[in-house]
């Protein structure tokens, strides 16, 4: 991101903070530490300078570091996507199958050859798959198909071994673009964070609401808050 669409975001996102601000009844402005009050020097800075000193240095530590972090971030997390990318582009869709030249796709095949090979020994023939892909160009149905239509399409003709087993490894990659928040961290904020010791029946409830969303969606809170206050209830005899 340029410098130029980061400082064009800051002055954009702090418009809407301010709206959001005033609409919640909050002061949109930056605190500035108050100081005894005292006669000033001539070369001191006045009070609108230390405000603007205030959003900056709001600007400077936390919105540019916040957006250079998600950048960085997004970069990297996609990188494993465009690897993938490189080596099955060719077999995601019928669409970008049909765009090739014979020249690129004898590239494609060469890489994903050497890509699943060991000892020269590979998992596909590379001859036999450029023959059989440059066959289903010309025979796979006009409409846009998927990998995974244009798979089912294969294993009914039956015509097509080595392209079968181009889909399946590529059915069978484990790919992550994104860091999703797993279970062992959910169960250190448990324990580390909202309570340092609880009953296991009581984390295991706890990790299971933060764990299964759904589960916690479908439970009614009224039910819950119901059946707390009648269990908590003082009663009066």
């Amino acid at each position: 991101m340029s410098p130029c669409r980061r400082n064009e975001g800051f002055a954009s996102s702090m418009t809407i903070a301010k709206s959001i601000a005033s609409e919640m009844g909050v002061e949109p402005s930056f605190s500035v530490k108050r100081k005894a009050q005292r006669k000033k020097h001539f070369d001191e800075i006045d009070t609108n300078e230390e405000i603007l000193q205030a959003e900056k240095a709001f600007e400077v530590n936390y919105f540019l570091v916040v957006v250079d972090m998600a950048n960085t971030s997004l970069k990297s997390r996609f990188e494993e996507l465009q690897t993938f990318k490189s080596i099955f582009g060719f077999l995601l869709s019928s669409t970008t199958l049909k765009s090739l030249n014979d020249t690129e796709l004898e590239d494609c095949c060469t890489k994903f050859a050497k890509t699943f090979s060991s000892h020269d020994t590979s998992d596909v023939e590379v001859n036999d798959l450029i023959s059989e892909l440059k066959v289903l160009k010309l025979s796979v149905p006009e409409r846009p198909m998927s990998s995974m239509d244009i798979f089912e399409y294969v294993r009914k003709m039956d015509s097509y071994p080595n392209i079968s087993i181009a889909y399946r490894i590529l059915f069978t990659m484990p790919v992550t673009v994104a860091s999703a928040e797993r279970s062992f961290s959910k169960l250190k904020l448990l324990k580390n964070y909202l309570r340092s010791t609880m009953s296991q029946q009581r984390l295991n409830g706890l990790a299971t609401l933060c764990i299964e969303k759904k589960l916690l969606d479908e439970v009614d809170s009224n039910t819950i808050i119901n059946d707390f206050a009648s269990r908590n209830v003082r009663r009066n005899f």
